[in-house]
């Protein structure tokens, strides 16, 4: 029995899949396959259930899922011990994150670690707000970068980054192209376009929305703040963006203040707070916090969310 199949065995258990476990491992399908096969006929049992559309642990490898778990994280502790005590910085961190605002310097923060930890691989990662939560809470990511709204899961610590305010951006045409300002109130029954629901710009949306009595109506989605006032330019509806997205379409458009209440927008990087990790991904992360100030309130600390 290999540590690699372990490996392989934890990744496909957790990703419920052959493909997406050898994405994840930056291997070839049917080499996770070949290991796992293996392993089972090391323990003569199978340990998944191939018969549906979807992977499935057997009972089996439900029973020996923990154990697997468990030898990996012994031979991980044991290298950061021996990596601790000779004080080499190795390794390889992987962050996670969604749209990154112009108002961040992601690129410069990457290069100055590089430049500073040659030896330590960098990996980034593009997921949705809940897999990039899940990801920091099981120890698959090291960092992440998402927008703040909803309560982050316990054990999950944050530093806000950015704190801006959020706008809203009409077509020259719009009904309201010439108020320069609307109220949240203002906004019910109006085709809305927003980045999609998890994000922090969406929850602060929402929330506001809900306080004055309606549900936004968002006609349109999109993932990247500018694209948003694109749509806005094509006059496919209102969008509220941040502050500092709206440089790219600002011709094409009539920015508005938001009232009664003003809306922010946040993002912050997360970590996890406990649990075992790696001299480089503690390192990463220490950097990471000096490099991304919090744009909104200078010099806060960061904060445990549990």
């Amino acid at each position: 029995m290999e540590l690699r199949q372990l490996e392989y065995f934890v990744a496909v258990a957790e990703e419920a899949g052959f493909t997406k476990a050898a994405a994840r491992l930056h291997v070839a399908q049917p080499g996770v396959s070949a290991q796992i096969r293996q392993l089972e006929r090391e323990l003569g049992e199978p340990l998944f259930d191939r018969s549906a559309r979807a992977v499935r642990l057997t009972a089996v490898g439900e029973a020996v899922l923990p154990y697997a778990r468990a030898a990996l994280a012994a031979v991980s502790g044991m290298r950061l011990v021996t990596d601790e005590l000779t004080g080499l910085l190795r390794g390889r961190v992987v962050m996670g994150g969604v749209s990154t605002p112009s108002v961040l310097d992601l690129p410069g923060m990457l290069a100055s670690f590089h430049d500073r930890f040659p030896a330590v691989e960098i990996a980034l990662v593009e997921n949705d707000p809940d897999s990039l939560l899940d990801g920091i809470t099981t120890g698959r990511l090291d960092l992440g970068l998402l927008g703040l709204g909803a309560p982050l899961p316990p054990g999950v610590a944050v530093q806000v980054v950015v704190d801006q305010k959020l706008v809203a951006v009409v077509h020259p045409d719009h009904e309201l192209a010439g108020a320069g300002s609307v109220t949240v109130a203002e906004l019910a029954g109006r085709r809305l376009v927003s980045l999609p629901v998890g994000t922090g710009l969406r929850a602060a949306l929402e929330d506001a929305c809900a306080r004055a009595g309606f549900a936004p109506q968002v006609a349109y989605e999109a993932s990247e703040p500018y694209v948003l006032g694109q749509l806005a330019a094509r006059g496919l509806g209102l969008a509220v963006l941040p502050e500092s997205a709206v440089a790219g379409a600002a011709s094409q458009l009539r920015v508005l203040e938001v009232a009664e209440p003003a809306l922010r927008g946040r993002m912050g990087v997360v970590w996890r707070a406990d649990g075992p990790m790696s001299p480089a991904a503690r390192a990463f992360i220490e950097h990471a916090r000096r490099h991304l100030p919090d744009l909104g309130k200078p010099g806060a600390a960061a904060a445990s969310a549990g």
